[in-house]
């Protein structure tokens, strides 16, 4: 039997994988969770892949270390010292976690936009491996964060000049974390990207620059008419979000502001090039309306 996988059911699946007294099962003739011991006088629930599923494993070194993870990728000192001692405290640790970083709400609201990501990513994946069983199709990547708080705790800008050295410094970071390509072949790729960003700035270059509350530099895009005799084409010349606030929303944002200033400009398409979009921003461009090119993802008229 098929059960389809509703925000609602997420919801009650990532409550009961945290619950650490009762166990569930998704009924799937009611698209809803059932404790095990909650049958008919009581009788204990069998888990048969056919009305019943068991849920996605998930136990305390699971969620110990999502919270680490967290922590370590956390911009904000003084909470991730707090927080990196009640890690290594080795005592109470979850409900120590808890009360310590209720004392600072913004890294609380990040943790719980965090703890769900994660989370929902690991039922997607246990709701995709039952879909290959059914013979169905999987469904795409869940998207990054559709967090509508994102400009609670950020704060967004039009591009100009003096942003530039900022954005350098940061991508420039970011390509001596890939370890995937050798570093004469990440210096090259940057070097390619960093002459169409300047060059592109001494045009007439738009875009986008979110930071955070505390001022950090939270991601940036760019766009530029570089193409010579061809007005009606914009080309993203940056989109980029350091790796500690990947996951919040900003990318979409980012997007979505760009897209809206373009198209107010009266332009027909937009050109993001294959050498600068990172793998997971991938199917965000797509469900934001891109199509993929030879030469990467083009929105606008066909």
């Amino acid at each position: 039997m098929i059960f389809e996988l509703t925000d609602q059911l997420t919801d009650s699946i990532i409550s009961a994988m945290e619950n650490q007294d009762s166990s569930f099962v998704v009924d799937a003739s009611a698209n809803r969770l059932v404790e095990i011991n909650a049958g008919i006088s009581g009788e204990r629930i069998s888990v048969d892949n056919e009305k019943y599923y068991s849920l996605p494993e998930w136990d305390s070194a699971d969620g110990f270390s999502v919270r680490e993870d967290f922590v370590n990728h956390l911009n904000s000192p003084i909470a991730r010292d707090e927080l990196q001692n009640v890690l290594h405290s080795g005592r109470g640790v979850f409900r120590n976690f808890r009360n310590v970083i209720k004392n600072y709400p913004e890294v609380d609201k990040r943790w719980h936009i965090f703890k769900h990501r994660i989370m929902s990513a690991r039922i997607n994946d246990w709701y995709n491996s039952l879909r290959e069983i059914w013979g169905l199709e999987k469904l795409d990547q869940l998207p990054e964060s559709d967090e509508t708080l994102v400009h609670d705790d950020f704060s967004f800008r039009e591009y100009d000049s003096s942003d530039k050295e900022t954005i350098l410094l940061n991508i420039a970071a970011d390509r001596n974390d890939d370890k995937e390509l050798p570093s004469e072949v990440r210096d090259a790729i940057y070097r390619i990207w960093r002459t169409e960003f300047e060059a592109a700035d001494c045009i007439c270059q738009i875009g986008i620059v979110c930071r955070s509350l505390s001022d950090d530099f939270a991601g940036c895009i760019t766009a530029s008419p570089i193409i010579k005799n061809q007005e009606k084409i914009m080309i993203v010349t940056s989109l980029f979000v350091p790796e500690q606030f990947r996951g919040l929303g900003i990318s979409t944002e980012l997007i979505s502001m760009c897209v809206t200033n373009i198209q107010k400009l009266e332009k027909k398409w937009i050109l993001i090039p294959d050498f600068i979009i990172p793998d997971f921003l991938q199917p965000l461009l797509i469900r934001t309306g891109f199509k993929k090119t030879l030469s990467g993802y083009l929105l606008g008229e066909k």
